[in-house]
């Protein structure tokens, strides 16, 4: 009953936290010079179709009166239409998240999976050769501009060494329909595995550029964490006992360490989400992050309002999902 109690409570936070984003984000689209009305019937409109279409738009209103039409919208599910392709943005946005959910996915899976054995091992050897260079390593991946990255591994393992290709999602010749538009996952199910190969093949740069600050950061965190754990006074009773070592360090020590560890890993996994506009971008990722640009870039207003707030509620709900596993990782945080 208290743990229910406990999730019931954070799901009812989300609620101002969402609201407080949606009007945000209202005022940041308010704030960006242009004419919606103007970009949607070009230059050469006149006086009074510009008139027309800014009081269809309800351009012609008071702020809190659009902004409470603007969160009415949303509470029907409705993002408006993009002033650029003509279509409904919550359809647009249907198509684009699978992608940027696959990419990023693939990225924290190598974030997490490398960063915490790093962190891990480099903790246990403390101060061995494994620990400076994992360390070095972790600050190097951390000060490394994505795009910079991006653009030296297309270089090395596109141009020059032909192995991966330098974009995209899947080869130009290869016709298939993902039911999901998660490709990887759908070729798969359906057992057509050379298109899940050539997917493959096509996920493994992005991924890898957009894995390498996360896995930094979790590589730190979990080193740290750990570092502390096996300091605490109950580790030290326990190896005086004659606990095994991998036992001491994978059930007593990094179980009470993890805490520290899921949260990062939450914040990152929301990170990918939003920080993958650069990867999208120097890799022709076609996902919400270059989705974004071209609406930041086309004025497209409809566009940059409900990619925005797809991304930062998503990040609201991995933040909730992170405190949900604070439960059952560390029972005394229900009560």
């Amino acid at each position: 009953m208290k743990t229910g109690s406990y999730i019931l409570r954070r799901i009812l936070y989300m609620i101002p936290v969402l609201l407080a984003l949606s009007f945000v984000i209202f005022l940041i689209i308010e704030a960006i010079p242009g004419d919606p009305a103007q970009i949607m019937l070009g230059q050469h409109a006149t006086p009074e179709a510009l008139e027309r279409m800014r009081h269809s738009l309800g351009l012609d209103q008071p702020w809190l009166t659009r902004y409470s039409l603007f969160l009415g919208r949303l509470l029907k599910g409705d993002l408006g239409t993009s002033i650029l392709s003509g279509r409904s943005v919550i359809s647009e946005l249907a198509e684009k998240a699978p992608a940027t959910l696959e990419l990023s996915l693939f990225a924290l899976f190598i974030a997490v999976t490398l960063g915490t054995v790093a962190g891990f091992i480099s903790a246990w050897k403390q101060n061995s050769l494994f620990d400076y260079i994992s360390m070095f390593s972790s600050l190097v991946g951390v000060s490394i501009p994505i795009y910079w990255l991006g653009f030296m591994l297309i270089i090395l393992f596109s141009l020059t060494l032909g192995w991966l290709p330098t974009g995209g999602r899947i080869s130009a010749v290869i016709d298939f329909r993902s039911a999901t538009g998660f490709l990887l996952f759908d070729a798969m199910a359906s057992g057509n595995w050379s298109v899940a190969a050539d997917a493959a093949r096509h996920l493994v740069l992005p991924s890898i550029c957009l894995a390498t600050v996360p896995m930094a950061i979790i590589a730190r965190m979990t080193r740290s964490s750990m570092l502390e754990t096996l300091n605490q006074d109950y580790i030290r009773t326990a190896r005086a006992k004659g606990v095994r070592i991998l036992r001491l360090l994978c059930v007593h020590a990094f179980k009470n360490a993890s805490i520290p560890v899921v949260t990062v890993v939450g914040l990152q996994f929301g990170y990918l989400m939003g920080g993958a506009i650069l990867t999208e971008t120097v890799f022709s990722w076609p996902g919400i992050g270059r989705w974004l640009l071209d609406g930041i870039l086309g004025r497209d207003f409809p566009v940059i309002a409900g990619g925005t707030l797809f991304v930062a509620s998503f990040f609201v709900l991995v933040n909730l999902v992170v405190d949900v596993l604070y439960v059952f990782l560390d029972p005394r945080i229900r009560y």
